[in-house]
This record gives C-alpha cells, sequence and structure tokens, in this order.
C-alpha cells in the first residue's frame, strides 16, 4: 500500500486534486473530518474541539488503512489539525506529534498557495495570501523537520494535476 497526503493551506486545490487522483488512480480516499464536523455541529470549531476532530481524521484513516488499498489518498492528514490549531488558538494537543509521526506516508504533495485564487466556502478563513503562505511555510518546515518524503506542487490547476500524477505514477511503479 501507497499513501499520498495532500496539504498545504486552504483554497490550494487539495480536496479537487485528491479527487482527481483517486478517479485517475483508483484506490481509497479519504476526506477532512474537520469538514464533517462542522457541517454536523453547524458551528465554528474550539480548542475544545480539536482532540475530537483530530481522532475523527484518526479514524478514517486508520479504517482505510485496514483495507489496504494499493493506494490511500489523503485529503489531509494530522498535521493540518495541528497547524490550524496553532493559528486559529495558539496551541494544540500536544498527542498529536506522536500520533502524526506513529504513521507512515510514503508522499506528501504540499500545494502552494501560490499562482491559485482563494475561494470562499463558508469554513474557509484565510482570504489573505501571506496568511497562507506561511502555513504553507509551517507545513514544508514540518515536513523536513520529520525528514517527510514531499514534493511541492505550484501552477495552475493544470499543472497541479499534472505534477501530481507525475509522481503518483512514480510512486507505483514497481
Amino acid at each position: 500500500m501507497k499513501v499520498v497526503v495532500l496539504a498545504g493551506p486552504e483554497s490550494s486545490g487539495k480536496s479537487w486534486l485528491a479527487a482527481e487522483l483517486h478517479a485517475h488512480f483508483g484506490g481509497l480516499m479519504v476526506g477532512e473530518y474537520v469538514r464533517h464536523f462542522i457541517d454536523h455541529h453547524q458551528r465554528d470549531t474550539t480548542l475544545a474541539d480539536i482532540p475530537a476532530i483530530a481522532h475523527g481524521q484518526l479514524a478514517w484513516e486508520d479504517a482505510a488503512r485496514a483495507q489496504q488499498p494499493r493506494l490511500l489518498i489523503l485529503d489531509t492528514h494530522l498535521l493540518t489539525n495541528k497547524l490550524w490549531s496553532q493559528v486559529l488558538f495558539g496551541d494544540y494537543p500536544a498527542w498529536l506529534d506522536g500520533e502524526l509521526l506513529a504513521r507512515h506516508y510514503d508522499l506528501h504533495l504540499l500545494l502552494s498557495p501560490d499562482d491559485v485564487e482563494w475561494t470562499a466556502d463558508g469554513q474557509r478563513c484565510q482570504p489573505q495570501l501571506e496568511d497562507r503562505q506561511a502555513f504553507f511555510q509551517g507545513s514544508l518546515e514540518w515536513m523536513q523537520e520529520h525528514q517527510q518524503p514531499v514534493l511541492v506542487i505550484k501552477g495552475n490547476w493544470e499543472e497541479r494535476r499534472v505534477a501530481a500524477f507525475a509522481a503518483v505514477e512514480r510512486l507505483l511503479q514497481p
């Protein structure tokens, strides 16, 4: 099983690209639990919600891993929960670090906020490019610090799709 994570700031194309990869390569795709959480509770999240959101994301991820697909595509993982908790609340549950590092990821596709427009969707809250760039930088620094396999994806939508498809194709080659 190969596990690919889409990471980066909001409105950089993670969900779109995860769906594109899934449609092209098959396998299993795991979405963002936080979207489900917000839709279900019909309110903004608080620091007290972060453990429930993180446990929900882990449960979805672990259930997909248990099926042992050839390719597992994760629209997000705990790094996003950690970084958003820091951005919104100035803190995060320390156990996120251990849980995040306890799982193996074959490739992180880190999407740059540059070259694409921010799109409001009722849940997004970083319309300023510099805020999204800081989130991107925090993601990249964490991946480098923890020696995670990462490919930065830039460009317009088609360039992002082409680069991601090529990276996953390489990953899946025997």
